[in-house]
């Protein structure tokens, strides 16, 4: 499902590119205005990704027309609004599911009666790193 949010795109007098997000109070920047909407899109990614995995309440996206670049910030040299879109399942598979291959080391015994039991090393692993970080 396509999500869409305004996002202010500030251009600094140095030349790189600030970019707000003012209702889901989020923010990025980057070195070109490319590389800034590209950030645009992950934080914006990043941030509903997260809120769907926490439950979170997600502020609708106000129209573009609403937005004021001035009651962001005041200290460029031009600014715009524009509509960052991003498909969060599909960026979320690419970018913040995508799996990572880890090689690691277990007593013998171990391995052995994880085999006998059908032990799912990869599953078993990801379900201790959870419990670990204290994540559902």
């Amino acid at each position: 499902m396509l999500s869409m949010y305004p996002a202010c795109f500030y251009k600094e007098k140095e030349g790189n590119y600030s970019v707000i997000f003012p209702v889901i109070n989020q923010a990025t920047c980057g070195d070109t205005l490319d590389e800034a909407m590209k950030m645009a899109v992950d934080c914006l990614a990043g941030y509903l990704y997260n809120a769907k995995l926490e439950n979170l309440e997600v502020p609708k996206a106000p129209s573009m027309e609403s937005i004021n670049v001035d009651e962001e910030y005041d200290e460029y040299e031009s600014a715009f609004v524009n509509m960052v879109t991003v498909d969060v399942d599909e960026y979320a598979k690419k970018h913040f599911e995508k799996s990572v291959k880890k090689t690691l080391t277990i007593p013998s015994w171990l391995n052995d009666l994880a085999i006998e039991n059908g032990v799912n090393f990869s599953q078993a692993l990801q379900s201790a790193l959870k419990n670990q970080l204290h994540i559902n």
